[in-house]
């Protein structure tokens, strides 16, 4: 019972801090603030956290990880079937992109510096991504299923259709009609690797 009272109090923390990173940033949340809301004592967050910093990243591994998103898209992308990989690695895309790995306030130590950790994890996860999508594409011009072209260039194209609603929505709250986007970007990109 003791242990389940333990993991509770953690967690809400853990959530407590989790939303007030996002919102304000690490400069802006004191520990009186997370204790506030939380329902807990600065002593209880130091001995799960260690301390405001140690909650911080702890929030920020867990929020900007994109290991499901990451994983799912590896399995679109090793279908056999250049068509249907394209259109599963899309689909996914813009169907499960894990938007809050974005919340400005996970990126931000203090009011003017970033976190450097934070935008290593996010780009380390974006680069696996724009591998996989390179990846499909030398395998589909090996099968003679696209023409040859510099598979980088065309991930990184793919890509950036893709980033441009997501990043749209993300950051400037503009809502578009996903499922038509995703027709057009496929039918668009097989058309081009003709």
């Amino acid at each position: 019972m003791q242990t389940h009272e333990h993991g509770a109090t953690s967690d809400k923390i853990f959530r407590v801090a989790s939303r007030l990173f996002a919102e304000m940033g690490f400069a802006n949340v004191s520990v009186r603030d997370i204790c506030r809301e939380s329902g807990t004592t600065a002593p209880v967050l130091y001995y799960y956290f260690g301390s405001k910093k140690g909650l911080f990243e702890a929030v920020a591994r867990k929020q900007i990880s994109m290991n499901g998103f990451v994983l799912k898209l590896a399995k679109a992308s090793e279908i056999d079937d250049p068509r249907e990989a394209l259109t599963s690695f899309v689909s996914i895309y813009l169907s499960s992109f894990p938007e809050h790995a974005f919340d400005p306030g996970l990126y931000m130590r203090d009011s003017a510096t970033l976190d450097k950790q934070s935008a290593r994890i996010v780009s380390a996860d974006l680069e696996k991504i724009r591998k996989m999508a390179s990846t499909m594409v030398k395998r589909a011009v090996r099968t003679d299923e696209f023409r040859k072209v510099d598979a980088e260039f065309s991930a990184d194209c793919l890509l950036g259709m893709l980033n441009r609603v997501i990043f749209q929505h993300i950051h400037f709250a503009k809502v578009s009609d996903r499922d038509a986007y995703r027709k057009f970007v496929i039918d668009f990109f097989l058309r081009a690797m003709k």
